[in-house]
């Protein structure tokens, strides 16, 4: 157990009671952080009230308690930054339980559930902040439209991230987590290596004469059949095989025309 050196052991005892019943039964919208090292200083996470220019904010404060509490009270702090009438800017709380009103009767649940209030209804009359107190009370509007900036700046709840997402999605595509970056650079490769094949051969359409344009496809189905795959497919044939096949029709052509010259002139004879 903590020595808590700070406060009396009769301090420490009822301080451990009321930590626990806090702990098993918190207070709505509070969540009190314990140091069992130093109960001389007690944090809690509160949640912006719905309804306010609060809500949707969490917001951290510190109770500072003396060694004669509770006969004395304790100080409060804002650790967040928030644009109230009754907290400074350096996050002093003011509220009449922790000064005037103080009773050594009244335990720490109280306490935090007074400050939570003061976010749902401000006293701008004894304001420690100015601004916001004058502004509360000529145009509420303006410091309504403060208190929410404040709120969406500084006390935005840190977002809660999903453990072990990443292990259960590689589990499912059967992928070992330590070759996952190994596996991505394949796939990015391999892709790099496809794209020329996927692409048609445009290019070599247009150095097809036009004489030969219509025996073309031809030749491309011909080649598409061949491999089994359809002249759509990825697996059309290259630009070089098609160059091939027309380069060999043209020859034929020629070799048509050489023949049919030597037929006429034996007619002739």
């Amino acid at each position: 157990m903590a020595t808590n050196e700070n406060l009396p052991p009769n301090v420490i005892k009822q301080l451990a009671k009321e930590l626990k019943s806090l702990d098993e039964s918190p207070p709505e919208g509070i969540k009190v952080v314990v140091n069992d090292d130093d109960f001389s200083t007690i944090f809690a996470d509160i949640e912006g009230p719905v309804g306010t220019p609060y809500e949707n904010g969490l917001f951290r404060m510190k109770l500072i308690l003396s060694r004669d509490f509770p006969c004395s009270p304790p100080k409060g702090y804002f650790l967040t930054k928030i644009f109230h009438p009754n907290i400074a800017t350096n996050g002093e709380i003011c509220v009449n339980t922790l000064k005037k009103d103080w009773n050594p009767s009244l335990g720490l649940r109280h306490v935090l559930i007074v400050v939570r209030c003061l976010l749902i209804e401000p006293f701008p009359e004894s304001a420690l902040n100015e601004q916001a107190g004058k502004m509360l009370l000529e145009n509420y509007d303006e410091y309504a439209r403060h208190a929410r900036l404040y709120t969406g700046i500084h006390a935005k709840p840190k977002p809660k991230f999903k453990t072990g997402a990443i292990s259960e999605s590689t589990t499912a595509l059967n992928v070992d987590p330590t070759n996952a970056s190994a596996l991505s650079t394949d796939l990015k490769n391999a892709s790099a290596t496809a794209l020329p094949l996927a692409c048609p051969t445009a290019n070599s359409t247009t150095a097809v004469r036009s004489g030969q344009e219509q025996q073309q496809p031809n030749v491309v189905t011909a080649l598409a059949s061949e491999s089994g795959v359809g002249v759509s497919g990825v697996g059309v044939a290259p630009a070089a095989t098609v160059k091939k096949e027309s380069g060999h029709l043209k020859m034929q052509q020629v070799d048509k025309k050489k023949i049919d010259a030597r037929k006429k002139s034996l007619k002739r004879l």
